[in-house]
């Protein structure tokens, strides 16, 4: 190629650079058609950077106006929710357990006794948003609770973590799902959510709790099930849920908060009162007790029901003698081919029997655990 052929197609080329970078400039003023911007300028990485596609714009408008319009809607709905609801006069308190955790504390009784307010939840305040774990069982209790976590913090519920599927830790679910919460649950949750027993359970609550489970009460399922034991982080905290299995429930899970040293344990821990046993298994329930009372490194354990204790291994141990107690009589009198009513009224019941709910649950945990060790014999 001579000088002077060279010297015409180096000038050609700086005229077509300085066309496109012009036509670029005058393009992020007033956007063009992608296809013609990217047919002159040929890049669409260029196109990218100074054109305005749809990734730049999501970018700009999560940092800028429409994070804004989000924020507002769900304040709109927070502020919805906090009247929609029939109203709920209770005690309730927040207490503090350690720099983030905090404790909700039912009373102890039966699933209609004070308002339903029977069973414990609690929250996790992070940097990032709040991590609520157990809904209590109601929509009016759940508002009540998140009355509670607002004088705390204004900070968005981003989870709610239920440590198993029963309606009184449940039936407030759908209070935090409307504020846009991840609902993660264990597995096994599903058999309950699927099971015949359940719209029976929820018409009875509609009736016994009238007016505060009705018909626009409903069982919220999970966004999420969780398997096997899984670690995540918010806003700087650090969070374990261990998968207990069917144990108390149908499925059941623990939530630790490691910086805190807090672990929230659902209802394979009651606090102070007899357990209800549920449909789970005594035998996996009581084993896995046995294993947390040795294994635990722990500050403070929040039971499903009853006071929260600094002392885990006494926390644990009167909910494991009591099932390993009743798996003891109930399976003596199976073996002996006993009928249960006589087999439970030979029963010297007098370590449990000035317990809280001993009255209201004591005679069908038996039943429970007596038919449960009737189908363990011919296993």
């Amino acid at each position: 190629m001579n000088k002077k052929l060279s010297l015409i197609l180096a000038i050609v080329g700086a005229f077509s650079l300085a066309s496109c970078t012009k036509e670029t400039t005058q393009t992020a003023k007033t956007p063009a058609p992608a296809a013609k911007q990217v047919k002159k300028c040929g890049d669409n990485k260029t196109n990218t950077k100074k054109c305005g596609n749809k990734e730049a714009s999501a970018k700009k408008c999560g940092e800028g106006k429409c994070g804004d319009k989000k924020a507002a809607s769900l304040a709109a709905t927070e502020k919805n929710i906090l009247t929609k609801y029939p109203p709920l006069e209770i005690e309730m308190s927040a207490k503090k357990l350690a720099n983030h955790s905090y404790q909700v504390q039912g009373k102890a009784g039966i699933a209609t006794d004070n308002g339903g307010f029977i069973s414990n939840s609690g929250f996790v305040v992070t940097d990032a948003g709040v991590v609520v774990i157990d809904a209590l069982g109601s929509p009016p209790l759940a508002v009540e609770l998140l009355k509670r976590i607002r004088k705390v913090t204004d900070k968005p519920i981003k989870k709610l973590i239920i440590t198993h599927y029963h309606a009184d830790h449940l039936f407030g679910a759908q209070v935090f799902k409307e504020l846009g919460a991840e609902i993660i649950a264990p597995i096994g949750s599903y058999k309950y959510i699927n099971a015949d027993s359940t719209p029976k359970r929820l018409a009875e609550r509609r009736e016994s709790l009238k007016p505060w489970v009705n018909e626009q009460t409903y069982v919220v399922e999970p966004d999420t099930i969780i398997d096997k034991t899984t670690d995540f982080e918010l806003g700087g905290l650090h969070f374990t849920i261990n998968i207990v299995g069917a144990a108390h429930s149908d499925g059941d899970l623990t939530l630790l908060v490691k910086e805190d040293g807090v672990l929230y344990s659902g209802d394979i821990i009651f606090g102070g009162r007899i357990p209800f046993i549920g449909g789970g298994s005594t035998k996996k329930w009581a084993d896995t007790l046995a294993s947390m009372e040795t294994g635990l490194e722990l500050s403070v354990l929040v039971p499903g029901h009853g006071d929260a204790s600094s002392d885990p291994a006494s926390a644990i141990k009167l909910t494991k003698s009591y099932l390993l107690f009743m798996r003891e009589v109930m399976g003596a009198a199976v073996e002996d081919l006993e009928e249960f009513v006589e087999a439970y009224e030979a029963v010297d019941w007098g370590k449990f029997a000035s317990m809280p709910a001993f009255d209201a649950v004591n005679r069908l945990n038996a039943n429970t655990v007596f038919l449960s060790m009737e189908e363990e014999s011919v296993e």
